[in-house]
This record gives C-alpha cells, sequence and structure tokens, in this order.
C-alpha cells in the first residue's frame, strides 16, 4: 500500500502521523481510536493523542478512512477501499467482521420510497454472534437440554 500516494491524491499533506495512521488500519481494520492511537505511538512515540483525532476526521474528511459505529460500539475505523461491503457485528465481544454487499448493485439496497432523497449509499449492519461465541453458546444449550 503507498500511502504516501493516496494521501497525495486526496489533496492531503503527507506526514508522519497520517501515514502512521494509514498502516495502522491496514494493520487493524475496523481499530478503535484507542488501538489506532497504540499503534501509532509504537511507531513514532512523539505523536500526541490529539494528533491522532485529527488524522482520522482529516482521512475520514478526504474519503480514505470510513467512521463505523454500530449501536452501542465506540467509533471504528477502517481504510476505504471502495469494495462496496457491510459489517457483522457479534452481540456478545463486540467484534466486526466485513461481510459482501447484500444485492444489487451499488448502493446495494434500493430503497423503496426514499421521499425524494437521491440515494447514494446504504450502511447495513448484521448483527449475531461470531463463531468465538457461538461456541460457549452451543455448549450451554446442550448442557441445559441433558
Amino acid at each position: 500500500m503507498d500511502v504516501e500516494q493516496l494521501l497525495r491524491g486526496a489533496n492531503l499533506r503527507v506526514t508522519r502521523p497520517r501515514v502512521a495512521v494509514l498502516h495502522a488500519l491496514h494493520d487493524s481494520p475496523h481499530a478503535d481510536t484507542g488501538t489506532v492511537i497504540e499503534a501509532v505511538r509504537g511507531r513514532h512515540t512523539s505523536v500526541s493523542h490529539q494528533a491522532v483525532y485529527d488524522c482520522l476526521h482529516a482521512l475520514t474528511d478526504a474519503g480514505l478512512v470510513r467512521r463505523i459505529q454500530p449501536t452501542g460500539s465506540v467509533a471504528r475505523y477502517e481504510l476505504s477501499l471502495d469494495d462496496n461491503h457491510h459489517h457483522a457485528v457479534c452481540r456478545v465481544c463486540g467484534s466486526i467482521t466485513d461481510v459482501a454487499c447484500a444485492t444489487g448493485e451499488a448502493p446495494c439496497l434500493h430503497a423503496a420510497d426514499p421521499k425524494g432523497f437521491a440515494v447514494d449509499e446504504a450502511e447495513v449492519i448484521y448483527w449475531g454472534l461470531c463463531p468465538n461465541c457461538q461456541e460457549p453458546t452451543a455448549t450451554q444449550n446442550e448442557k441445559g437440554r441433558r
């Protein structure tokens, strides 16, 4: 991933904090702010928390980063790769994973009556249990049947 090219293509200055934030999100998709700060400070100990927040805001505004915030969760960030995907969120542990587009062409879902809106994007979040959290539930259910 050529982060300098990405930044220049979005008309943003190439700075150490911005480069570090993009690398952090490449290494940890769906990272919360704390995880991004930890990764950035691992590369550049002198980068402040505020600098990371400012970078996330600028990168999101420029369309290089996507901010997602499932209900009841802190904001998470991922690289915006124009791949038109949605997310599945585990109700137990809060893990998030990418899932392919629901159906149809971008923006994936077509509103039956958008009330005059020119819809150009749809965000879908699937809720359930991740594979790791299903295992204890299945085990508990089996014990309850005995």
